[in-house]
């Protein structure tokens, strides 16, 4: 493992303990910023007091989130350099963290192996996922995105880090109808797929959601609502990172029909779902296609609630 994990001090400097985290996430005891700062300076402009008189940064500015995720996935995980492109998907790390862990727990229950092999679904210009399964697990990880312009991004962070040279690869996935064809090669196999579906089915209902999100930020703040002329989308996404047509339920769909004509070839397929709606519906078509097991594991982060849904058909 090569995360680096907090020192006495830090834990001292705790604020509190973010309950609904997994036990192993390094995030669990919340943001320390002066040591964050101190590993990360370009972080200390985005840092002040908060209404509570506690450190914080502004999480509706694109910007700050940017540079707290740098920030934590160097000083965390020794990934150097990170970087998106303005306006591209900034997935909060701690969520992310606690995807992997919840992953490594479920193979864990199958059996224990020195080279797990894992492909990200949609990795983003981010590639999070992979370099988290890397960083913290040592796995060999494969992300797969039909944007080529996302995967550059990956490649450079990839190139700036030594320790993914021979564990991160990437595949362009040629054809947006399809999911796994194309990107599992015959004879392959895989422990376990990760994915971050689009949420929305359409940029305008992105755009809403995103509104929606700011003015929670700003009541927290003491604020009436967002003071913004329009609509930003402070974690980003771009195209396919967030909306597709049909959304989510559409996605999750296509998704599970997929995996089963790989289901030889992969031995746990899985998925955030960010919609408890949609849950239902999916799980029902896990086991009409012949799925085997089944798992919905819960995660939290704040006040916010998602799942994993994890199925198998080996």
């Amino acid at each position: 493992m090569t995360v680096n994990t907090p020192n006495g001090s830090e834990k001292s400097r705790a604020r509190s303990v973010r309950k609904g985290l997994h036990p192993k996430n390094l995030h669990n005891q919340g943001y320390d910023f002066p040591a964050l700062v101190k590993s990360h300076p370009a972080l200390a402009p985005h840092v002040k007091p908060n209404a509570y008189g506690q450190l914080s940064i502004d999480f509706a500015d694109p910007l700050a989130v940017k540079t707290l995720n740098a920030a934590l996935l160097n000083r965390f995980y020794n990934i150097v350099d990170w970087d998106i492109p303005e306006g591209a998907l900034c997935p909060p790390i701690p969520g992310r963290a606690d995807y992997i862990h919840h992953i490594a727990d479920l193979i864990g229950l199958e059996r224990e192996q020195p080279n797990i092999k894992l492909l990200d679904v949609g990795t983003g210009a981010n590639g999070i996922y992979p370099l988290l399964a890397c960083q913290i697990y040592g796995w060999q990880c494969v992300g797969s995105d039909i944007n080529a312009q996302s995967l550059e991004n990956v490649a450079t962070i990839i190139a700036n880090n030594p320790t993914l040279h021979d564990r991160f690869t990437l595949r362009t996935q040629p054809d947006k109808n399809h999911i796994f064809e194309g990107i599992i090669q015959a004879g392959e196999f895989f422990d376990v797929s990760v994915c971050n579906p689009p949420f929305h089915a359409s940029l305008d209902e992105a755009l809403k959601g995103s509104q929606l999100k700011r003015n929670n930020l700003a009541r927290s703040r003491g604020e009436q609502k967002a003071n913004i002329q329009s609509p930003v989308l402070n974690f980003g996404g771009l195209g396919a990172e967030l909306w597709c047509k049909g959304g989510e339920h559409l996605f999750l769909k296509k998704l599970i029909r997929e995996s089963q004509i790989y289901s030889t070839q992969c031995r746990w397929f899985s998925s955030l779902v960010s919609k408890g709606e949609n849950v239902k519906p999916a799980k029902k078509l896990i086991s009409k296609l012949g799925a085997v097991d089944s798992r919905e594991i819960e995660m939290k982060q704040g006040n916010k609630v998602t799942r994993i849904l994890a199925w198998t058909f080996m």
